[in-house]
């Protein structure tokens, strides 16, 4: 081994010849001038038998002696996804039409006189022989009609480690999953360095070690498809975990633009989809963001978007009656009052609880009662430039109605008129979206109340969607929330099902993934979501995730063992590993680490200090 910076110090300390003459060192090590040559050279290179060593990492190169009879399009890529470093090089060398006919003459007679004597000595033909035989012939055929041309082809692969027992597991790995698709390969054993050179970028192949092919074999290994997503346009959802490369995709551009986040707590889901939003709110889609948990706030305070406080001491309320102003070519708006009707049931179950048929008779007669007190009839004509009622206005219809369930529905109601949610949601409607990222923050309201709060502002923001035609995308964050109840689950999936009429793509997040799953509409809504992304999951969820995505194995192990901001995206019917990356400023932006939140709290706090003083 020569460490070439032991011996160059010695070279400085040696003294100039006279006259003339040159100082060999001088010459040789070009002492005193820097090259690009010099800067990016390694500092030792020892070359052994089956291995290479540059500094403190080990190659060894393999050349390809054998290749499957059959190939099908894209036969490398489990060579191209290999989960190991390693540098792959290709040469290809066209062929003398008329050399390579007259080399397949010979070798058609030869094998046909083998065969031949075979067949007159009486012996069994050797099957191996006369299928080479049926190959020739049919080349020679294609090659005559100039339907195919003749090639040379070359495959080396040099792998790399950070140790030579670690090269020697790699090689085995590698030759096993070589094996599998029945190509053979052999490393460059005494030929290390010369095989070193020819994988790399420098079109030098200093092995020589060729294959013929013809045009359509060839064809079969380009281009190298490999487990990646990337398009033209859309955003960066992160890097690709198989080959390092960029996870870039526009959601608009499936059959329906809807996602599900599945992960447990803590592993980034909430992170990913804030990331989502800012990139997505750049290219030109309105966001509206359901937020259980106050998360979203400083990012919409950061771009300037309206953050909408939900709670009794709040200022903005949302009326549950309101009625949508609907364009007019929108079927659903031509009878808005039934729509309505049908959604101010799943939400009374929400806050009454189950109730029998004769209750929900009653409360469909009370509902079409309250409305016609204030003037709307089902005719499109009356809903609109009208006061509209509020729950309390439900709650007289059903006090004056003569059966003693309509009391009993009542007094469900009772606590929302004068008792401890007073004011809550009976009251009309202050709030007015107005701008291109909007959230709605519901921390501060009882957890009882949250599944309540969830079905008017989805509600809110429906009528609203279906008012004007525009590209946006709906997160429900903690979606879980309104899976517990069976008439706002089949709301959310409502919306999921109709959303692209309305160019939407709604986000559903949970972190409860087995409540999630359960449910009926659960899996309806997966069905009806072209992507979907599952970060790390919690052991007693991963049987009942791999089973609803069919997960293979080692995917399985693989969202058990993952890190934060680590997963798996499904697209349609690709899905690649995922690893979640923001810049800097995007991360101060929409961390929720409370070790960072504390951080620039007191950084706040001390340039406020500094203004002070």
């Amino acid at each position: 081994m020569i460490d070439l910076k032991k011996l160059l110090p010695q070279a400085k300390k040696t003294a100039p010849l006279p006259g003339n003459q040159t100082n060999p060192l001088a010459r040789d090590f070009n002492l005193g001038v820097t090259t690009v040559k010099d800067i990016i050279a390694p500092a030792a290179i020892e070359v052994d038998f089956n291995h290479l060593r540059i500094n403190n990492r080990f190659y060894r190169t393999f050349y390809v002696v054998s290749y499957p009879r059959y190939v099908s399009p894209s036969w490398l890529a489990p060579l191209i996804n290999f989960d190991r470093p390693l540098q792959v090089a290709m040469y290809i060398y066209p062929s003398e039409e008329k050399e390579v006919l007259d080399n397949l003459k010979r070798k058609i007679a030869e094998m046909e006189a083998e065969i031949s004597i075979a067949t007159q000595q009486g012996k069994v033909v050797d099957p191996t022989v006369q299928a080479k035989l049926e190959d020739a012939l049919t080349l020679q055929q294609e090659l005559a009609r100039g339907a195919e041309r003749f090639f040379q082809m070359g495959l080396y692969i040099t792998l790399s480690a950070d140790s030579v027992e670690e090269l020697r597991r790699a090689s085995k790995e590698l030759e096993g999953a070589l094996g599998g698709l029945m190509i053979i390969p052999k490393p460059a054993t005494l030929q290390m360095e010369e095989g070193f050179v020819t994988t790399l970028p420098l079109c030098q192949d200093k092995l020589n070690v060729t294959r013929n092919m013809d045009t359509t074999s060839l064809a079969t290994t380009f281009p190298f498809v490999s487990s990646e997503l990337s398009d033209d346009h859309g955003i960066m959802y992160g890097i690709n975990q198989h080959n390092g490369s960029l996870v870039i995709f526009d959601r608009f551009s499936m059959e329906n633009y809807n996602s599900v986040i599945f992960a447990k707590a803590g592993a980034g889901k909430s992170f990913l989809c804030k990331l989502e939003a800012l990139r997505s709110l750049m290219f030109g889609t309105d966001i509206l963001i359901i937020d259980p948990e106050n998360e979203y706030q400083t990012l919409a305070e950061a771009v300037g978007g309206q953050y909408i406080d939900i709670s009794a001491n709040s200022p903005a309320k949302i009326n549950p009656f309101d009625l949508a102003l609907v364009q007019e070519e929108d079927e659903e708006g031509k009878n808005e009052l039934g729509r309505k009707i049908l959604s101010l049931h799943a939400l009374f179950k929400i806050i009454m609880g189950k109730m029998n048929p004769q209750e929900e008779a009653i409360l469909d007669r009370a509902l079409m009662m309250t409305y016609h007190n204030k003037g709307i009839t089902p005719d499109p004509a009356t809903q609109h430039g009208k006061e509209m009622p509020l729950i309390e206005d439900l709650y007289k219809v059903l006090i004056g109605m003569e059966e003693p369930q309509a009391a009993n529905l009542a007094a469900r109601l009772e606590r929302f008129i004068r008792g401890s949610f007073t004011g809550i949601f009976n009251s009309q409607t202050t709030v007015d979206l107005n701008n291109r990222f909007i959230v709605f923050g519901i921390r501060d309201l009882e957890d009882a109340l949250r599944p309540i709060a969830m079905h008017i502002i989805l509600d809110f923001v429906w009528n609203k969607i279906r008012s004007q035609l525009k590209k946006r995308i709906l997160i429900v964050d903690e979606a879980w929330y309104l899976m517990q109840y069976p008439d706002s689950a089949l709301f959310l999936h409502g919306i999921a099902k109709r959303a692209r009429k309305y160019y939407l793509g709604l986000t559903t997040i949970t972190q409860d993934v087995d409540d999630f799953l359960k449910t009926r509409e659960g899996p309806a809504i997966i069905k009806n979501s072209s992507i979907q992304i599952l970060l790390k999951q919690h052991p007693a969820a991963i049987d009942l995730v791999g089973k609803t995505f069919y997960l293979s194995e080692g995917e399985k192990q693989y969202l058990l063992a993952a890190n934060v901001g680590e997963g798996i995206f499904f697209a349609g019917n690709n899905h690649v590993a995922i690893r979640v990356v923001a810049s800097p400023d995007e991360y101060r932006l929409i961390t929720t680490n409370p070790a960072d939140i504390l951080r620039r709290q007191a950084k706040t706090k001390a340039k406020t200090k500094e203004k002070k003083e």
